[in-house]
Formats: C-alpha cells, sequence, structure tokens
C-alpha cells in the first residue's frame, strides 16, 4: 500500500470497521469507544493518513486553502511577500498552496487552471512580465473565487489590489542621486506593460523635472535582468558622454551593472554611482553595498492575505480596494561620493 495515499476506507479494512466509525473516531465522537478512537488514531499515525482536502471542501463549501501564484519563489522580495502570507494565512486557518510562474504566461494560465481544480477559497497573484492576456484571471472571477494582485497588478480587472508606491520610491532614489553630484543618470527601465515599471520610470523623470535636469530618451533603457544589463551596460560606459549615476528597476540589474561598471575600469560611487530597487540580501553582499529602494515585501504579503481573507469571509458587496504600502531608501556605500 502507498501509505501517502491512505484512505479512512483502507483503516476501516484493516481493522474490521466500517469507514463511518473510523470517521467519527478521528473526529473524537462519543458514540466511538475509547479502544476504538485509540487503535484507528494509532493507525491512522502509523500510516501517515492525511485528510482528503478537496473531498472535505466538497462537504463543507470551504476548503480553507489559498492559492497563490508568483513570478519566482527564490526572489527575496518575493521570499518575504510569501513569508507575510504565510503567516497571517496560518493564524487565520488556512493552508497557502503556490505555484511557480517562472515569468511564463503559459505556466502561469496553467497554475490558475490547477489552482481553480484543487478548489481554493481564493487566489493571491502577482503577474509576470510577458502577461497582456487576462482570460484566465477572467475565469477565476467567472467562478466567483476572490482574487487578489500584489506588486505586478492587472489594471483590467477590478479586483482588491496591494501595491508599493514604487512612483516615489524612484523619486526619492533619483533625486538621492541628484543630490550627490550626479548629472546624468541612466534608468534601467522595466518592461513598460507592468505598472511597476511605468511608476518607476515616471518617478525618475519627475525627480529630474523637479531638480532642474533634463529628460533624455536615450538615458532611458529596458534593461530589467542581469543578461540585460551584460548586453547594454558596456555600450553606456563607451558613450562619449558617461553616465555618472544609474537607477536600476530592480537590485539584480543594479548589482550587474555596478559588476560591469567595475571590470570596465571605473570606480562605484567615485566616478558613477549606482541605485537599485528592492533592499534585499543583493544590497548586502555587492561591494560596495548597494543604495536601494526598500518595498517591505513582507507587509505586502500581510496586507494582501488580508484582503483576500475579508473578501472571502465578508464575501462581495463591497467596493474593492487598493492598498499602498510606502516605500524606503537605503542608503548604503554604492551612491555616496567621496
Amino acid at each position: 500500500m502507498n501509505k501517502g495515499q491512505v484512505t479512512i476506507k483502507d483503516i476501516a479494512k484493516e481493522l474490521g470497521i466500517s469507514p463511518s466509525t473510523v470517521s467519527k473516531a478521528l473526529k473524537g465522537h462519543p458514540d466511538i469507544s475509547s479502544n476504538t478512537r485509540q487503535e484507528v488514531q494509532r493507525l491512522a499515525d502509523l500510516w501517515n493518513y492525511k485528510p482528503d482536502q478537496i473531498a472535505l471542501s466538497l462537504k463543507s463549501g470551504s476548503s480553507r486553502i489559498i492559492g497563490v501564484i508568483v513570478p519566482e519563489i527564490v526572489h527575496y522580495f518575493f521570499s518575504t511577500v510569501i513569508s507575510g502570507i504565510e503567516d497571517l494565512a496560518y493564524d487565520s486557518g488556512y493552508h497557502v498552496m503556490f505555484c511557480q510562474s517562472s515569468e511564463s504566461y503559459e505556466r502561469e494560465v496553467k497554475s490558475v487552471a490547477t489552482l481553480l481544480a484543487s478548489r481554493v477559497d481564493g487566489i493571491l497573484v502577482s503577474l509576470t512580465k510577458l502577461t497582456e492576456d487576462f482570460d484566465h484571471f477572467r475565469k477565476i472571477q467567472e467562478n466567483g473565487i476572490p482574487l487578489v494582485f500584489f506588486d505586478r497588478i492587472c489594471e483590467d480587472l477590478d479586483t482588491d489590489r496591494v501595491i508599493v508606491d514604487d512612483e516615489i520610491g524612484a523619486y526619492n532614489a533619483v533625486s538621492h542621486l541628484i543630490d550627490v553630484g550626479c548629472k546624468n543618470i541612466v534608468h534601467l527601465a522595466g518592461k513598460p506593460n507592468l505598472l511597476i515599471s511605468r511608476n518607476r520610470r515616471d518617478g525618475y523623470i519627475r525627480a529630474l523635472r523637479e531638480h532642474n535636469q533634463p529628460v533624455i530618451e536615450e538615458n532611458i533603457i529596458r534593461c530589467d535582468s542581469g543578461e540585460d544589463a551584460d548586453l547594454i551596460v558596456p555600450g553606456l560606459l563607451r558613450r562619449e558622454v558617461k553616465p555618472d549615476g544609474v537607477f536600476a528597476v530592480n537590485d539584480l540589474t543594479a548589482a550587474e551593472a555596478m559588476k560591469i561598471i567595475i571590470n570596465m575600469g571605473f570606480k562605484v560611487p567615485h566616478d558613477i554611482s549606482v541605485v537599485g530597487f528592492t533592499s534585499g540580501l543583493i544590497s548586502d553582499i555587492t561591494n560596495p553595498s548597494l543604495t536601494s529602494v526598500e518595498q517591505h515585501g513582507y507587509i505586502v504579503g500581510k496586507e494582501a492575505i488580508r484582503l483576500l481573507i475579508d473578501r472571502i469571509e465578508k464575501h462581495s458587496g463591497y467596493p474593492t480596494q487598493t492598498k499602498i504600502i510606502k516605500t524606503e531608501l537605503v542608503i548604503k556605500g554604492s551612491s555616496i561620493k567621496n
């Protein structure tokens, strides 16, 4: 017997009693003798019996399971979001089922289908970079399942959302670069279909304008990964007028850009100051340490699942909400010029 798939019927057959007796014994029903309850529990423990959550959900109408889809589980920001989700879910009596889209639209669609088949009570999602069709999310709503987006949100659907204040975070980052003396700041930008990318670009532009610096379109380059930085940053450093500041859409891109800058013979921050966006583990292990915008992922996770649980338990009937989490600029060694 595969002990990982033990059922009530298996236990009943082994003990020579009815499945209903096993079910009652596992629930501690007073009609079942103490000896029978002990024998049933002993065998259930021995065989590692686990209740069938889907079968239970069919009976109760609630699975107490929440589905979560994230682009990357190993990404520092999303790992802190997951911690916030799990902590509040556990305290509220819910289990969490995680799916990783790996920045693949096709995997995101399949993840939605998996969660729907698992009869989850609600779903939390952060979009992939490639998602531009949202029919799979409409299917969630058509099934009457609460849906909350966080960080990378879908603007086409009316749902609860949790976002960070990307525009102000970027504005503060670029204002800091200007304050330390930078006059030619490049923005390594994200994919424009994502609201977070557009907001960070807008913050960059607003900071330049408010500090009377020109907005140069050639200084806004789509570059949101280490691989992109490997292709793009060397060319920036060969320009006749080289950048003296870099504001990257995320820490991974900022760290790779900083490595390339140093390898090509420039000093950070003496020649070029660098600022990222996330303020995770990467910002501490670079040399010099990376100035970055803290997104407070743990708070994002807790707020997202709080909205979802409220929607599950209070049902519909009230307007959707958008929670905005404030950012914080964490200044480290990559931006302060000596």
